[in-house]
């Protein structure tokens, strides 16, 4: 195995801990769920043997090559990009998660892709937390009326909400982004025409987590703190 790949999953379970300890939470409330994006099945396999059970993607495509090459074991898989509609038939085939829900368009699509597999998925609602115009996922304003629409798809489970939040060093920038989604959370938990429960929180990458941790975070998203840098996946993937 790569110890660096072994030895950062141990870090970063740690900084998980002293964080949830710090928030007054406890460590088993929180799910790590590594990013492997741009990087080959041999490094996922190795976070795997760490005892890893789910990883995170950005690109369908990818995630799915990810998937069938590693088929004989029980990973899941999480796509946390976004979605265009015309990928959510693959998405459908072998996703467990997926955490950028933000069109009914796409809820539509996966909707029928998901029935005619005869599968389910838990989705995440993607928030626009920081205003930032380049970045997708629906304004907090806008999020109830979207979850009260989504008890019309049977085929999704909506377990909570998800952002990234803006990049910033200071964390006084970035507090304002959680904030805000933990008083969305508590809103759709008092609402009860929004389709799903609100129990998650899919927020915190591997600059921020521990402060997103602090705001209720119950998924954290880690790709290079323990991966390493990003890589080209057109080096072992073709197309």
């Amino acid at each position: 195995m790569n110890s660096d790949i072994a030895a950062n999953l141990a870090t970063i379970h740690q900084r998980i801990d002293r964080a949830a300890v710090a928030a007054g939470r406890r460590s088993e409330e929180i799910r790590l769920l590594p990013v492997s994006k741009t990087k080959p099945p041999e490094a996922v396999l190795e976070a795997y043997a760490a005892g890893e059970p789910i990883f995170g993607e950005n690109k369908v495509q990818e995630a799915q090559a990810k998937a069938e090459a590693l088929a004989d074991t029980d990973i899941r898989w999480a796509v946390i990009g976004h979605l265009q509609t015309n990928k959510a038939k693959y998405l459908a085939r072998f996703a467990h998660e997926f955490h950028a829900l933000d069109s009914l368009k796409v809820a539509t699509e996966l909707e029928k892709r998901l029935q005619n597999e005869g599968r389910g998925l838990d989705v995440f609602i993607q928030v626009n937390s920081s205003g930032e115009p380049q970045k997708f996922g629906l304004p907090p304003e806008e999020v109830a009326d979207f979850a009260r629409e989504l008890r019309a798809f049977d085929a999704l489970n909506v377990r909570g909400l998800m952002t990234l939040a803006v990049f910033a060093e200071d964390p006084e920038v970035v507090r304002p982004c959680f904030e805000r989604m933990q008083q969305l959370q508590q809103r759709l938990r008092d609402d009860d025409r929004a389709a799903g429960s609100y129990d998650e929180l899919s927020m915190g990458m591997s600059g921020d987590f521990e402060l997103a941790i602090a705001h209720g975070a119950t998924t954290v998203r880690v790709g290079q703190a323990i991966f390493g840098d990003r890589l080209d996946p057109n080096d072992y993937w073709p197309g």
